[in-house]
């Protein structure tokens, strides 16, 4: 039996030219990364075989059956040579899972696997929604996922169907395809988002940045990243919580911030990346930020540039949810090369590549916020003096 229309073949054909579509870089740089052109990876990249029923029998009319709405916030690593991200896929039913999709150069040609992962569930207590996994390499032999749960408020009022709770569930891989699932953070604070794993032991115990806040949206009392010890991964319980990277008044990290993927060690200190989130007239605004911390004391920051790293341009202020970038994931490469995994606008994936000595040189030499008006301008002409006879 034949479908009788031949849209399922029209289909076919665009996800055959978007997957092999190559990618080039944006001919505007600061110097200090490269965007590219295309995003990476969209709601279109999800495989025909995820949406349609393949068979003329029971869907004569080729029809899609299940919808993709968005595929952003993708942690990363490199895996059998291979540029692999763990992609948050949102449905059109607005529930978000996991896949893995692999490129074989990191910029262009990502494919998803087969099929999505499979996460267990917390015997009794299921997650509602999950999303926003960051992959870590342990030094201790297993790759570690930790993403948020999201599950509703027991003790939301009667009628709200809105109020929920976030916290980090964690699951650990040595193939990214079987997943064990290990019990979900414990800590002091009422909420966690953002929770990241050191990839080294500190102090012979486990390290993980947090994010501790009041509520699933309002950050109240809490924000700022946080990093705490735990003994065993199997018990992961963080008995204290230091804030190592707070928010502050009349910045790009104002309302709220949390850490992206795990930083990556160099010779001069950790590199972080993390998103900074301010109020304006027209909502909250989300970019992302760079600092960097002490080799052998990775809760003292060393040196953080001003401002934000990396902004939405124009094209990536548009999505579900607008004017926001946010990034899990960053792959540092053998020769030096550093591949920034981000979502624009909680919508698609995009890419943009710099290197560790590019990275290492922003951090280190960018100067500082003064936190003032007075101060921004005495740092440009600062600057300016410094650049007399060369302009």
């Amino acid at each position: 039996m034949k479908m009788k229309n031949n849209n399922l073949q029209k289909e076919k054909k665009r996800f055959a030219k978007l997957i092999s579509k190559k990618n080039k870089p944006v001919s505007v740089s600061n110097g200090i990364y490269n965007r590219y052109k295309n995003p990476i990876i969209t709601a279109n990249h999800a495989p025909l075989h995820w949406r349609y029923d393949l068979n003329a029998e029971t869907n004569p009319l080729a029809l899609e059956r299940i919808g993709i709405n968005a595929t952003f916030n993708a942690g990363a690593m490199k895996w059998n040579n291979k540029y692999v991200l763990c992609v948050r896929v949102e449905g059109v039913d607005r529930k978000s899972f996991f896949a893995m999709a692999e490129s074989p150069n990191g910029i262009d040609h990502f494919q998803f696997w087969d099929k999505p992962c499979v996460i267990p569930q917390i015997e009794g207590n299921p997650d509602t929604n999950v999303y926003d996994m960051r992959l870590i390499q342990h030094e201790d032999g297993w790759i570690y996922g930790i993403f948020c749960t999201e599950r509703k408020d027991p003790k939301a009022p009667k009628g709200d169907t809105s109020s929920a709770i976030a916290n980090a569930g964690i699951v650990r891989t040595k193939d990214l395809l079987k997943w064990e699932r290990l019990p979900d953070l414990v800590s002091n604070s009422g909420q966690q988002r953002n929770v990241v794993l050191h990839p080294e032991f500190v102090n012979g115990k486990y390290g993980l940045y947090t994010r501790p806040q009041d509520g699933f949206i309002d950050i109240g009392n809490g924000g700022g990243i946080g990093f705490g010890l735990v003994d065993d991964m199997k018990k992961p319980i963080v008995k204290k919580e230091t804030i190592i990277n707070n928010k502050v008044y009349h910045t790009v990290y104002e309302l709220k911030n949390g850490l992206g993927p795990a930083p990556i060690k160099t010779p001069k200190g950790w590199l972080h990346l993390a998103h900074g989130v301010r109020n304006t007239a027209a909502g909250l605004r989300y970019v992302l930020y760079m600092f960097m911390s002490d080799l052998n004391n990775i809760t003292q920051v060393t040196h953080q540039p001003a401002g934000y790293f990396m902004a939405p341009n124009y094209k990536e202020t548009l999505g579900d949810v607008s004017n926001v970038l946010f990034s899990s994931g960053w792959i540092d490469d053998e020769d030096g090369t550093v591949y920034i995994y981000y979502a624009s606008s909680d919508t698609r994936m995009h890419v943009a590549v710099s290197s560790i000595e590019k990275l290492t040189d922003y951090v280190m030499n960018s100067p500082e916020d003064t936190f003032t008006s007075a101060g921004s301008v005495q740092t440009i002409i600062d600057l300016v003096d410094k650049n007399k006879g060369l302009y």
